[in-house]
């Protein structure tokens, strides 16, 4: 029987990022992994095929409405090959798991393909094939990741019913697709297929979209989202969603509690991601569960059995693969005696739209649910001459500090390339910057990062220069 000092039950963002820093810091490694390929959800069939598909619809986009105004004729009509589309998102990906395979390689990790589950808390067993092969770990890392989640009325067929992972395949644009939900992935593989000739209609419980970002954000990003001439029905709840033929029937209840039907092609259900131990077997090892099937952990991430350790999307938190990988990076660390530490409040949430939205820190509502005195500075992309070059207008950016102190305690924007700049947001919390500090650093010109040094000028002293 192998042996290891740690153990690591899946690879996407947290689990190979654990796993070689485990390696990193001389601790005999494995991975375990119940698909042929590494890289989890995040790699796989989330966030790296969606952005390929993002990227690739938008050049579309731009071919087709705005490469005559840059001065460039193409002749004949610009058409999508959808096949093309799809085949090199999944280049993409392959290129991105065997960059995983090669750093497993490098490090010194050995991988096992099959489903891990516990015999123990220091066995695991993995099933492959129809074999079984027991290793044997002093420490485990449970890195299982989420799937996509569904409403327990909606049968999904995988074929018009579907979710993200279909959303990434499909073999025709849709007629017309109707999106439960107005999150982050429902948004995201919307805008691609709304580009790519699609009629989109978004079907919402909530009040508004992206509701766990600032509500200056959500209304933002549906204002541009609407004038791209996607449909949305926010306070609606769906009750059915039934398939006939090649078409899809939602019913749902609007705000007044007035049925409304909506008719589509393809149905993309996007209602949130639940965490995944289907097979784990952790009541095997004594791993405790909550009651909404996440692995319990203290603020080590240590689970209710001392020598095994839980992290990513089947732990408490934010479903972020940075997220994930944060806690990976501070388990390994944790086991080699080290104190690492994550703030929670300083990891940025990203939507891949364009505009991308990116936030990170407090938002309004929290501040005044906190009684916190605070003070906004906002400033519009649309004043930027970078922006106005590259024509992307939309947008802004917005500072929340503190109105004693000048701590920037939030950090929101929307607009291009929002998705790197709010990095530099992330840096001035974690060091504690106040807006001021923001607003007398050089930015260079002319950047979209001007709107951030503007936003903290605004929030300094109302002093922006170029509003």
């Amino acid at each position: 029987m192998n042996q290891y000092d740690v153990a690591v039950i899946g690879s996407g963002p947290g689990g190979y990022v654990a796993a070689i820093r485990c390696a990193q810091l001389g601790m005999k490694t494995a991975i375990i992994e119940k698909y042929d390929t590494l890289g989890g959800t995040c790699l796989n069939v989330g966030c790296i095929p969606s952005k390929a598909l993002l990227d690739s619809s938008h050049h579309y986009e731009d071919a087709i409405k705005h490469f005559e105004t840059h001065g460039i004729d193409i002749p004949g009509e610009v058409k999508v090959n959808l096949k093309q589309m799809i085949a090199r998102k999944q280049d993409v990906v392959d290129q991105n798991t065997k960059g995983i395979e090669f750093l497993m390689g490098k490090n010194k990790i050995e991988v096992y393909h099959g489903l891990g589950s516990f015999k123990d808390a220091t066995h695991i067993n993995i099933d492959k094939d129809g074999k079984t092969e027991t290793i044997e770990a002093k420490n485990t890392i449970i890195a299982t990741g989420s799937k996509p989640s569904t409403l327990p009325f909606i049968k999904l067929d995988k074929e018009r019913i579907i979710t993200s992972t279909e959303a990434l395949k499909l073999k025709e644009v849709p007629k017309h697709m109707i999106v439960i939900g107005g999150g982050v992935i429902g948004l995201e593989l919307g805008q691609v297929y709304k580009r790519l000739g699609a009629e989109v209609t978004v079907v919402e419980f909530m009040d508004r979209i992206i509701p766990g970002m600032d509500g200056a954000l959500s209304k933002e990003l549906m204002k541009v989202l609407k004038k791209q001439k996607v449909k949305f029905n926010l306070s609606h709840k769906v009750k059915s969603v039934e398939r006939k033929g090649d078409e899809v029937i939602i019913k749902a209840d609007n705000k007044k509690g007035e049925e409304v039907t909506f008719t589509g092609d393809y149905c993309l259900v996007s209602v949130g991601r639940r965490p995944y131990t289907d097979g784990l077997n952790a009541e095997a090892a004594g791993v405790k569960l909550d009651d909404r099937g996440r692995v319990e952990v203290n603020d080590h991430l240590q689970t209710s059995v001392s020598n095994i350790y839980a992290i990513g999307d089947v732990v408490k938190g934010a479903m972020l693969a940075h997220k994930a990988e944060e806690e990976g990076t501070m388990v390994a660390e944790i086991l080699a005696g080290q104190k690492p530490h994550i703030d929670y409040n300083l990891i940025p949430g990203v939507v891949y739209t364009w505009p991308e939205v990116a936030a990170v820190g407090k938002t309004e509502k929290e501040l005044k649910e906190a009684g916190v005195d605070y003070k906004v500075g906002q400033f519009s992309m649309r004043a930027l001459g970078r922006a106005r070059a590259s024509m992307d207008l939309d947008g802004f950016v917005k500072i929340i500090a503190d109105k004693n102190t000048d701590e920037v305690l939030g950090v929101h924007m929307i607009g291009a390339r929002c998705a790197d700049l709010i990095a530099e947001g992330v840096t001035a919390m974690e060091f504690r910057a106040s807006a001021e500090d923001i607003a007398r650093m050089s930015h260079a010109h002319p950047t979209y990062a001007e709107a951030v040094k503007e936003a903290a000028l605004d929030a300094t002293a109302n002093r922006a220069l170029h509003a």
